[in-house]
Formats: C-alpha cells, sequence, structure tokens
C-alpha cells in the first residue's frame, strides 16, 4: 500500500522545502498546493474583481478553500494507486479535527503520514520577505495584525511528526 504523507504548517515555515526532500527520499510524487492550483486560483480572483493575491479573505475561503483542497486529493488519489504522494498545504481547519487522519485515509485509500512543520514567527516573516512572493506582501505589511488574525498555534490534534525548522533554512 502507498502512503500519503501531507506536510502541513502555516505560511514561510518551510513546508515546500521540507516536502521537496521529502519526496525525494521517497521518490514520491510532489503536489504543493501553490503549484497545483495557484494560476487558476489568480485567474479566478481578477475574473471576479479580487486581488490575484487575496488567500486570507472570507470570499477567499469561502469559495476556493475547498475546491483547492478537493483538487489536490483528487490528483493524489490517482497516483497513490503506483506511488507515494507528498502533499503540501497549510490543512489549518483540518490539524484541529481528531478524525481527519481516518477520513483521509478512507478517502485515498492509502496509509497517511502527517509532517506538521513549525517555525518561531520571526523566522516565518524572514523567510515570506526572502521569498518575495506577491501573495505575501499583505502578511508583511502589516504583520502584527497578521499574527493577531490567527488563531493560536498549536499541533495537530492527532499523532504527528513535528518538523521545528527554526533557524535551519
Amino acid at each position: 500500500m502507498q502512503t500519503a504523507f501531507i506536510v502541513c504548517g502555516r505560511p514561510g515555515v518551510g513546508k515546500t522545502t521540507y516536502a521537496q526532500g521529502l519526496a525525494k527520499q521517497r521518490q514520491a510524487a510532489l503536489l504543493d498546493i501553490d503549484t497545483v492550483t495557484d494560476r487558476l486560483v489568480r485567474l479566478a480572483l481578477a475574473e471576479s474583481g479580487r486581488s490575484e493575491d487575496d488567500r486570507d479573505s472570507a470570499h477567499f475561503k469561502q469559495r476556493f478553500r475547498r475546491p483547492i483542497y478537493d483538487t489536490l486529493f483528487d490528483i493524489a488519489r490517482e497516483n497513490l494507486k503506483w506511488l507515494d504522494v507528498v502533499i503540501v498545504g497549510p490543512f489549518t481547519r483540518e490539524i484541529r479535527d481528531r478524525s481527519w487522519p481516518a477520513q483521509l485515509r478512507a478517502a485515498l485509500g492509502s496509509s497517511v503520514e502527517i509532517h506538521y512543520v513549525y517555525c518561531r514567527p520571526e523566522d516565518r516573516r524572514e523567510r515570506l520577505a526572502h521569498r518575495a512572493e506577491r501573495r505575501d506582501v499583505v502578511k508583511l505589511a502589516d504583520w502584527d495584525n497578521h499574527l493577531s488574525n490567527q488563531e493560536e498555534e498549536q499541533p495537530p490534534e492527532f499523532p504527528h511528526l513535528f518538523i521545528d525548522t527554526s533557524e535551519s533554512q
């Protein structure tokens, strides 16, 4: 049986870098939320009169979040027939649901391993500034507000690998 490796955490913690190493090690397919969906999301946001970089508004979360995640898992399910898959995304709501790993196992028809990537907020800010992505401009412009609008960061409510990337990238 193949394994779905879920790599989750906040923006800027190093999910993609960590997942790339994991995919290489496991010789697995890599499905990063940004690579898989970003072009279509930007187009859809622009066509709906919104900022192409909006990832935090209620509009984005109500209209795009579920289809984005469903797309990731649909592609993963197709690939899990033959090889392991590393799926990268924040999954901030899902990690609060103790039943999420069991739901994933049933939906994907594979074993599931959750890797929660963390780093200190000051390291995240530095990384976001360094990667210079348009979608991070609003976060960086008012970092204190960005942090205050997030729930206190807590690891997942279920067994997982905890990866602390503070000062490592």
